[in-house]
């Protein structure tokens, strides 16, 4: 890896960009651009118009990781891309209605999207094969503590086109042969649950050699990410201390979130609507209310659409859902949990203050106490206000193990800002369609399961 590859890839995503675009070109001179402006092709303001589209297709694009051409399926990819066409000519449409004051006929638009849709598959298809033709994998040694479960996550997940592991070795046998494990023709080191002093080794050794390294963090090492630089009696000092945002972020973030749940609330008050009757037409009570945790361990009560049958926990005894295959989820609910639509009521809880838009998940108070037993960090993550959406469920799965889920939060808690709310925010439509989004637990997995 090095500059030449960046170039190439650089280029190859400079194709994307024009392959999306031309349609959008060819859809607003021939069609838009008369009702808006006259038919001069090169009037200022249609140039506005094109980088306008460009600019937000390039941002929506890094927020959906459109272009990762080497970590991405070519379905992701393609995937990834129509969504940020989709919103880029959504705002486009917006703008086109405002500028000629009159709702505009969105036809061409969806023929353009469709267009967009099609390049894009065409694009994914060939800049994955000519990626991987272009780069073989990258040889690859896992270093480890106690045991390594990486190299089958390389294989699941379809990355062993991308690294090619060579060797995987426990930190003692790295240490006791002096690095011998990585030597000159490695390029890549996964470093996995090790400690700080054997971990730093290992990196002072790969930037020296050239090698990248990628790291497994530990909860510690997220608290430590937080960190604020500073200097004191002369010396380099980073100040670590519990979650405190500036107050412009936390006004910023309530006013968020009363805007956001108050338009969606009246937005959606005809589909909930129909959710409510056909929640109702499955027996029993329309909406489901629970106990769960929020910012500082305080309780309220999390309203949803009633999804399982009224007693699917009359034993008293808290349990997770194993996803599709529940008994206790009704035929309503299944539609409901599988668009997370289910949740919508929460939209209530965050008008109220209870909740935020973009945060940890709130958890129910005995299912925290048994992660607790095990991990106490898990308490950590209640130093934000819980959320509708969050990091985890972002780039997590509904059945992620709870230390994974823990991590997610923290890196979410570790930098708070509005940018990163807003990108959760869209990110998580993309969610709304992808099937390990909302997979449940095996049936006879353990509450107190921490760890991968």
């Amino acid at each position: 890896m090095g500059l030449k590859h960046d170039l190439l890839v650089r280029a190859v995503k400079s194709l994307n960009i024009f392959a999306v675009t031309l349609p959008f070109f060819c859809c607003y001179f021939a069609y838009y651009m008369p009702l808006l402006y006259s038919d001069n092709f090169y009037q200022k303001e249609n140039m506005i118009i094109l980088l306008l589209f460009i600019f937000l297709y390039a941002v929506f694009s890094r927020i959906y990781d459109a272009f990762h051409l080497s970590l991405q399926r070519i379905s992701e990819l393609t995937y990834s891309q129509m969504l940020a066409a989709f919103f880029s000519d959504s705002i486009m449409a917006v703008i086109f209605s405002l500028l000629g004051h009159d709702l505009i006929n969105f036809l061409p638009l969806l023929l353009c999207f469709l267009a967009q849709a099609a390049f894009s598959a065409l694009w994914s298809l060939s800049a994955h094969r000519w990626y991987f033709r272009t780069f073989p994998p990258l040889r690859t040694v896992i270093i480890y503590n106690q045991k390594d479960k990486l190299q089958n996550l390389i294989s699941a997940y379809g990355m062993d086109i991308k690294f090619q592991v060579i060797k995987t070795c426990s930190v003692q046998e790295c240490m006791e042969t002096h690095f011998s494990v990585i030597d000159d023709t490695i390029q890549t080191v996964f470093i996995y649950d090790i400690h700080s002093h054997e971990r730093n080794r290992i990196l002072k050794y790969c930037l020296a050699h050239k090698i990248i390294a990628y790291v497994i963090p530990s909860t510690g090492d997220l608290i430590m990410s937080s960190a604020r630089t500073m200097h004191m009696f002369h010396l380099p000092m980073l100040r670590v201390e519990r979650y405190r945002p500036v107050p412009e972020y936390i006004i910023m973030k309530r006013i968020f979130d009363i805007l956001v749940s108050g338009i969606a609330l009246l937005l959606l008050a005809p589909l909930m609507l129909l959710i409510a009757l056909a929640v109702k037409s499955d027996g029993g009570t329309v909406f489901y209310q629970q106990t769960r945790l929020t910012q500082n361990g305080k309780q309220f009560r999390i309203l949803k659409f009633r999804s399982m049958r009224p007693d699917a926990e009359a034993d008293g005894i808290a349990r997770l859902s194993t996803g599709e295959h529940d008994s206790r989820v009704t035929r309503t609910g299944r539609i409901l949990r599988r668009f997370r639509l289910d949740e919508l009521p929460q939209l209530i809880n965050i008008l109220k203050g209870d909740m935020s838009v973009v945060g940890p998940r709130p958890e129910r108070p005995e299912i925290a106490s048994a992660y607790e037993k095990t991990m106490p960090d898990f308490a950590l993550r209640l130093q934000a206000k819980a959320g509708l959406t969050g990091y985890a469920q972002v780039y997590g799965k509904y059945n992620s193990s709870p230390y994974d889920k823990l991590q997610m939060d923290l890196m979410y808690i570790a930098h708070p800002s509005m940018i990163q709310d807003i990108k959760i925010c869209f990110a998580t439509v993309k969610i709304l369609f992808l099937p390990e989004s909302t997979e449940g637990i095996s049936e006879d997995s353990d509450l107190t399961r921490t760890s991968k």
